[in-house]
């Protein structure tokens, strides 16, 4: 057997190349015992970032008091919805307050705006109710009210009573000022036509200290039916007149007679022109005063009266027939020091429209009245000419309040208005009470100059004499009784005795009544035959000097 041999083949480059050795990277180098904690790093990172990206907005709460709050516990809720957790509460730098740190959810950043509120839910009782019941249980929360502003806030300062309305809430607020506040408070209710259309949700006092002013809002649809023509007053408690038709009473609701509130109407006769938000309005006391029409010409007079003022405050009305045509703005008094005497001036507000009539003509529209000074002026000149008289009279005789009645006299002295004074000094007259004062002061003046001790001496001893007279009297009628009665009693016993006997004679069996009648009969017998005589001598007076011719009858 033969050996085979091989023969080289050509000779390549690729033989010349050096045998591939592995790269060894820098995993590669590290050694197997450091990925464990390669992982864990890598995780902590992962969940460290996943944390940070899901963390909220930090926020800083001011609160007078941290009642009922408590870190990691008490929660931040916008309609009942989670949306943070109080994460710190520590004391302010100033001692005065508190600082709550809240945590608010991502989600929830938007609504940290400028005008965004906070409050503390809590039990609370005060006179629009009860709220915050729930938290008897739950505890304590912080309520958000969201703001619309685009400015972007972190810290804000809570309030210390829940708003009475919140943002979302349709309707729109409106400013009042008043006097006074009277029982009015956040909460009470505002009312149209006896219906609740609003709250009282705010009041300031005036910086001037003259008065208060307050916010309400009113919600829709009501809103819409304040207008230019609109006006508030009071509706606090029982409103009480007593006028001729009898006692009347009036109030809005129960609840405004134990809190208080608010109610507006609009005039009838105005043009309802629609107004903004934060339309200013005057509150007025009640609404007799609210809807009074708006006078457009107002004159100031000065009156001076003689007698007592008592009664008279300012705010009474000037009527004319009862018509109100005015009103008392003040009651003052006057020193005279040249003259030594003090006047009453009694300041009052005319309203001239009102003293005009109605000029009305067939087929043609009334003219335009003429509100002029000159106008008015030449108006009440007539008027006063004529005898238009300002008095004082009582209009309630239970609380003895007077007004001021602006009458016709006719026979009241001629008088005329001062217009060079400033106010125009206005004619008055007494009243018929005046008088009777006046004269019975005069009465009792006279009667002080009456000299009574001196009267009531000479009485005395009138009546001293007067008693020894009547103690004469009484010793003459004993005496009397005594002496005269005897005789007094025989002298009627003989007469009663003479009638007696008077009665027996003219019986009509007595014979002194026989001899009577027979008496009586001649004497009617020869009173006929003297007729006869005087007849026949009438007849024939010749017959006393001849004699009666014989024959004759």
């Amino acid at each position: 057997m033969g050996i085979a041999t091989v023969s080289e083949g050509p000779h390549s480059d690729l033989d010349d190349l050096p045998a591939a050795v592995p790269a060894r990277t820098l995993w590669g180098r590290l050694p197997l015992v450091w990925i464990l904690p390669a992982v864990v790093v890598l995780a902590g990172g992962f969940v460290v970032v996943r944390e940070k990206l899901a963390q909220g907005t930090a926020i800083e709460i001011r609160f007078a008091n941290a009642e009922g709050l408590e870190s990691n516990k008490t929660k931040v809720r916008y309609k009942d919805v989670e949306i943070g957790e109080v994460t710190a509460i520590r004391v302010g730098e100033d001692r005065k307050e508190v600082i709550v740190t809240a945590d608010i959810h991502r989600n929830s950043g938007a609504y940290l705006v400028d005008d965004t509120r906070f409050w503390v839910v809590r039990p609370r009782i005060s006179g629009s109710g009860v709220s915050g019941l729930a938290t008897l249980v739950s505890g304590a929360y912080i309520s958000v009210d969201l703001g619309h502003s685009a400015a972007k806030r972190d810290r804000f300062v809570g309030l210390e009573i829940p708003p009475i309305v919140t943002v979302d809430l349709p309707g729109r607020e409106f400013i009042l000022h008043a006097d006074d506040l009277g029982s009015l408070d956040i909460g009470s209710s505002v009312f149209y036509r006896h219906i609740t259309a609003g709250q009282v949700v705010g009041y300031t006092l005036d910086p001037a200290g003259t008065g208060v002013t307050i916010k309400v809002f009113i919600n829709a649809p009501f809103d819409a039916y304040v207008t230019a023509a609109t006006r508030f007053w009071q509706a606090s408690g029982i409103d009480m007149s007593l006028n001729a038709g009898g006692v009347k009473l009036r109030t809005e609701s129960l609840a405004s007679i134990l809190e208080g509130g608010v109610a507006f109407g609009t005039l009838l006769s105005a043009t309802a022109t629609p107004v903004v938000v934060d339309t200013a309005f005057t509150l007025f006391e009640d609404q007799e005063r609210a809807m009074r029409p708006s006078e457009t010409e107002i004159r100031a007079f000065v009156m001076y009266f003689g007698g007592t003022l008592r009664g008279l405050s300012a705010g009474a009305p000037v009527e004319l027939h009862g018509i109100t045509v005015g009103e008392v703005r003040s009651v003052d008094v006057e020193y005279d020091q040249n003259g030594g005497s003090l006047a009453f001036p009694v300041v009052v507000e005319l309203y001239p429209q009102r003293l005009r009539g109605r000029m009305q003509h067939a087929g043609r529209p009334a003219p335009v009245r003429d509100t002029s000074e000159a106008s008015s002026r030449a108006m009440i000149d007539s008027l006063v000419a004529h005898g238009l008289r300002a008095e004082l009279k009582t209009g309630n005789l239970l609380t003895g309040q007077k007004f001021v009645a602006l009458d016709v006299h006719q026979d009241a002295p001629k008088d005329r208005v001062g217009w060079m004074e400033q106010p125009a000094i206005f004619p008055t007259i007494s009243n018929g009470l005046d008088d009777i004062q006046d004269s019975v002061g005069v009465i009792a003046r006279k009667l002080s100059k009456v000299p009574f001790d001196q009267l009531s001496a000479r009485l005395m001893n009138a009546i001293a004499s007067l008693d020894q007279t009547l103690k004469s009297a009484d010793r003459l009628l004993q005496n009397v009784d005594g002496n005269l009665a005897p005789q007094v009693q025989a002298t009627l016993a003989e007469a009663q005795a003479a009638l007696r006997n008077a009665k027996e004679l003219l019986g009509q069996d007595a014979p002194l009544e026989n001899d009577l009648g027979s008496t009586l009969l001649q004497v009617s017998r020869a009173a006929k035959s003297i007729s006869a005589l005087v007849d026949y001598l009438e007849r024939h007076p010749e017959s006393l000097l001849r004699g009666k011719p014989a024959g004759a009858q």
